[in-house]
């Protein structure tokens, strides 16, 4: 299965962020840095119940997960640390917001929630740890119907919406605990059917 949404922006659309970053001698890095505080920020405001504005804030600061990597290519700054950096920081950004959901739905006996939750931070860690073992034994693993940027889609617009139309965050919970799990079986059983036989079996499905 395909994933959900596009892994890269429109170069039309990249291309002068990343150009008047490049001029402004902002780093890779930095980019990667900027976009967990923003995240902390976002988990802050979801621990206070400000879910309106924790959503813009994350959906905002994931934002800078498009920019860092082309970044790097473009000043030619790509290293093996800045991708480990990266994929480091991106599961705590993720992380960082699911407890700032934890610490309110916790404080109000949300044991729903709380479950939901646990769950999905487990599901999208296995998402990622999948494509890490699979890349040890030099198999790529860029397929996947619900990863990082699908996960990130669903929760800030369940954060934005939820104002309007009340317990969406809790439906997105769902979502997320159910696909993230999927996603990470989906993955593993790809792993199998490409090293059957010896690796005989490769599959094209997908492009993450």
């Amino acid at each position: 299965m395909p994933a959900l949404l596009p892994r890269s922006a429109p170069r039309w659309l990249i291309d002068p962020a990343v150009d008047l970053l490049a001029r402004s001698g902002v780093t890779p890095n930095m980019l990667t840095a900027g976009g967990v505080a923003g995240n902390g920020v976002a988990a802050v405001l979801c621990a206070a119940g400000e879910f309106l504005p924790a959503g813009i804030v994350m959906l905002a600061f994931s934002l800078l997960d498009l920019l860092d990597g082309a970044l790097a290519r473009a000043t030619n700054r790509a290293s093996d640390f800045g991708s480990v950096f990266d994929a480091v920081m991106d599961r705590v950004s993720e992380a960082a917001v699911l407890f700032g959901l934890l610490i309110w739905f916790s404080d109000r006996g949300g044991r729903a929630e709380e479950l939901l939750i646990f769950v999905a931070l487990a599901g999208s860690m296995l998402v990622s740890y999948v494509r890490a073992r699979a890349e040890i034994i030099r198999l790529p693993m860029r397929e996947g119907a619900f990863t990082r940027a699908e996960r990130v889609a669903l929760l800030s617009g369940a954060l934005i919406l939820e104002p309007l139309w009340e317990n969406m965050v809790t439906a997105a919970l769902w979502v997320l605990a159910i696909l993230t799990v999927a996603t990470a079986g989906q993955r593993l059983v790809l792993v199998w059917w490409k090293t059957k036989d010896g690796g005989n079996g490769k599959s094209e499905i997908g492009n993450r």
